[in-house]
């Protein structure tokens, strides 16, 4: 086997940094039941270090180099403005710990994002505390808990998801101890009315609803789901995570929803993946204010110097996160929304449902689309083509590396057979999308003609096809030397 490079250049006595004099009283030493003798590192220069990681960066791949259409993922271009605006000194050097007089800029910030996400919304207040969209779900269920328990109503237990629901939907039920009960998609995508019925009793605390669904489609009944759950006692949670459909176009509490969360993160200009960084905002009605997770940023002007300070909901389920939100993200966002504007949301949203349709236009007579129905910013296409028997979505998403198009998400949702969800996102071009749409043209062609030439995709990425399961189960978690 070769060795990497950076292995190929190690010598002793190189070193890829130079450190300067110490000028502080030395520590004491480590205990020497926790140091190790020899651990492998290779000894390189700096040049060695760079070329190694820069070599690495340009195996990967990213948004900044090409499409990436990962459906429910949301996976746009990031304005480079908003990372600047996020490292500016007064927003990258503060401490969580600092007085309140000398950080009155920051809490601005997070005082008028909450407003504007408020706003966007269609509700009464919002709290910046969660780190990601799973973690404001959890902190919305949590909510609900809180407020059915403070009318004294401890007989609600359920929970309502629909079948095409993101997997985080029951997870968050879940742990906020509550029970969770699938309810049923109609053959035009929407909630099945008729099961909702069903669980229509004083048990029923609430339902989870992404709307966008994740089918890509507006659910046409939305307004007639959230009157049945209200008139049976529960409240109407909002997934967030397909805002970017919505954005200036209709509010989640015009709509009925009582509590919701954003992806700051996907829809708000913050580049993600890879485990972070995330943040999960909950927005919710003046009902649900008291319990909101806290603390949040609330303005005095009448205060001199220190208008505005933190203050904990009279009912908070508490904290959620350490200190006050992800502030980094939460800046990113307030960039974004304050350069782009009113009417510049609006256009994102029509843009990216223009891009996803002009996709399902493209590809729905080679790809079957799952509902045929106007989508939103996002479509289902079955990843099967006719004529290439045993040809499936998983070799046509691996085909898709060789052409240098990241893969649409796969088999979800799980009530469409070979999924593949595709979402281009209002930051692609024409000719971007026109690309997509003739890759996957072509490689339906390849897969009537050569389906053997799919099965043992990509042939062109650094590595070939993985044994995905095998890399889940048997995780390599520590370094380990290969010299």
């Amino acid at each position: 086997m070769i060795e990497p490079l950076i292995y190929a250049f190690s010598a002793p006595g190189r070193c890829g940094a130079s450190l300067p004099a110490l000028d502080v009283p030395t520590a004491e030493t480590l205990d020497p039941a926790l140091c190790r003798e020899e651990i492998g590192l290779p000894q390189v220069s700096e040049v060695d270090v760079m070329r190694h990681f820069v070599r690495l960066s340009q195996m990967n791949y990213g948004v900044d180099t090409g499409m990436y259409p990962l459906g429910s993922c949301t996976m746009k271009y990031n304005p480079k403005v908003n990372e600047a605006a996020a490292r500016l000194p007064g927003m990258s050097r503060v401490h969580p710990y600092q007085p309140l007089d000398t950080v009155q800029g920051c809490l601005q910030v997070m005082y008028e994002t909450q407003r504007m996400l408020a706003e966007i919304a269609g509700m009464a207040a919002v709290s910046l505390q969660p780190s990601a969209g799973a973690h404001g779900e959890l902190s919305g269920v949590l909510m609900i808990r809180a407020y059915h328990l403070a009318q004294g109503d401890t007989k609600r237990k359920v929970i309502l998801i629909p079948d095409s629901a993101h997997g985080t939907n029951p997870a968050s039920t879940a742990m906020a101890g509550y029970e969770v009960k699938q309810v049923a998609t109609d053959t035009r995508g929407n909630v099945d009315l008729d099961d909702l019925r069903r669980f229509m009793n004083d048990e029923l605390a609430g339902m989870m609803l992404t709307n966008p669904n994740t089918l890509g489609l507006f659910d046409e009944q939305v307004m007639q789901v959230a009157r049945l759950v209200h008139a049976a006692g529960g409240l109407m949670y909002g997934d967030g995570a397909n805002m970017n459909a919505l954005l200036g176009i209709a509010k989640p509490g015009e709509l009925g929803f009582d509590v919701m969360h954003y992806n700051l993160h996907k829809t708000f200009s913050t580049p993600h993946g890879g485990g972070g960084p995330g943040s999960g905002p909950v927005a919710c009605t003046a009902q649900l204010a008291d319990f909101l997770p806290g603390p949040l940023v609330v303005c005095d002007e009448k205060v001199k110097d220190c208008a505005y300070r933190f203050e904990m909901p009279v009912r908070s389920i508490g904290r959620v996160k350490a200190f006050y939100g992800n502030f980094g993200v939460i800046v990113r966002a307030y960039a974004y929304l304050r350069m782009i504007g009113a009417d510049g949301l609006r256009e994102v949203s029509e843009i990216a449902v223009l891009n996803a349709n002009y996709v399902a236009a493209r590809l729905k007579e080679t790809y079957r689309l799952a509902f045929e129905r106007t989508c939103m910013h996002e479509c289902v296409l079955e990843g099967l083509v006719e004529g290439a028997e045993g040809v499936h979505a998983l070799d046509i998403a691996k085909r898709l590396i060789d052409y240098g198009v990241h893969p649409p998400t796969n088999y979800f949702p799980l009530i469409v057979p070979e999924a593949l969800m595709i979402e281009p996102t209002e930051t692609e071009s024409k000719e971007s999308v026109d690309y997509f749409c003739e890759v996957m043209l072509t490689i339906a062609q390849e897969a009537r003609e050569n389906p053997e030439l799919l099965h043992g995709a990509p042939h062109k990425a650094p590595l070939g096809r993985l044994d995905e399961v095998k890399a889940a189960r048997d995780l390599i978690l520590t370094y380990q030397d290969n010299a």
